[in-house]
């Protein structure tokens, strides 16, 4: 069965297939909306329901309703939608690369860096914070953070954590030697910087989430933006925050940019900050109304810096970017109660 999904205010419809999300529908039809996890908890997606029935994961919803997470919602009637954005989406603006496979290196031992370079005759445009899409030699496909600066055309550089059984961190990964190739597709997401002269840049990350913030920050850096950002990177030990070095030269040779590492479980010599990361933010900044936040990575901090800090701190909800970093195919059960728990 198909059901018929028309944009309020705009001339634009399309179907929607049995079983099929609103934000999958709308790609197949050529348009594009806000997305970024496509999880269900960054909620870079969420729109208005006008009017008729969506089942989102557990629960039923009936429009008129706010807040409808077009990536997890399913058609149920005919509907009418009011997206933050929609448009037709450009075929030349993604492509994709057999990439070589150029460095590799361990920061940490859960971390691999993985650098790829594309052929002599291939750049690729992106902006900083996007994503890209890797074809496993299987036919799955697995996403990961562009962590380069859009000026570094010529490859891509990606953060890469262990996660035990992972199909492509521990089975791809493991057997990848030098010059091998892999199929890459980019750009993909909604997370990156809305540029504004007059912004006060809050960014905030656990573990590989520092990956698209590195890639925005350093973009930053070279565009010579001087805007005002501070940066909390959080992890359970100072090897979660396996390029802190890098971020405290930042800190040294910009006067723009502060970095706060935070560790939740820290050792007797640390002298840093310690707790939650987005419980660090608060403490230093209590007044976020002026402030833009782009938080990364763990996504049960994801669902408490977005809550917190619109309720305490008084941000803004327009002002809040996210990209929670949910592992494919995981049935991780923590992970599940995060994404029905945002729903």
């Amino acid at each position: 069965m198909t059901h018929q999904i028309a944009v309020e205010d705009a001339d634009i419809s399309f179907t929607c297939n049995d079983g099929e999300t609103i934000l999958v529908a709308a790609e197949r039809a050529g348009y594009t909306m806000p997305y970024s996890c496509r999880k269900g908890v960054c909620a870079s997606c969420e729109g208005f329901l006008s009017k008729g029935d969506v089942k989102q994961r557990l629960k039923e919803i009936t429009g008129p309703s706010g807040k409808v997470l077009f990536c997890t919602a399913i058609a149920k009637s005919d509907l009418t939608i009011r997206p933050r954005r929609i448009q037709r989406h450009d075929p030349l603006a993604r492509k994709k690369i057999q990439a070589r496979v150029f460095r590799m290196s361990r920061p940490a031992d859960d971390v691999a860096i993985l650098q790829l370079r594309f052929p002599a005759s291939i750049r690729a445009k992106f902006k900083a914070g996007q994503y890209l899409r890797i074809r496993t030699p299987d036919g799955d496909e697995r996403s990961f953070s562009m962590a380069n600066a859009p000026q570094e055309s010529d490859g891509v550089q990606l953060h890469i954590r262990h996660v035990p059984g992972g199909a492509f961190s521990e089975k791809v990964l493991a057997s990848l030697q030098l010059d091998d190739k892999l199929e890459v597709e980019l750009p993909f997401g909604d997370f990156h910087l809305r540029e504004d002269d007059q912004a006060r840049y809050v960014f905030v990350a656990t573990g590989t989430g520092f990956a698209p913030l590195k890639s925005i920050i350093d973009d930053m850096i070279r565009r010579r933006l001087n805007l005002e950002a501070q940066f909390y990177w959080g992890g359970r030990s100072r090897a979660d925050l396996y390029l802190a070095e890098t971020c405290e030269k930042w800190a040294k040779r910009y006067p723009w940019f502060t970095f706060v590492p935070v560790l939740s479980e820290p050792d007797a010599n640390w002298k840093g900050r310690h707790g939650l990361v987005h419980a660090a933010v608060l403490e230093d900044l209590p007044d976020l109304s002026d402030r833009h936040v782009y938080a990364c990575g763990n996504p049960m901090m994801i669902v408490a810096a977005r809550t917190e800090f619109k309720t305490r701190g008084g941000l803004h909800s327009d002002r809040f970017y996210a990209d929670a970093f949910v592992a494919s195919g995981s049935s991780d059960t923590n992970q599940l109660q995060v994404l029905q728990a945002v729903e």
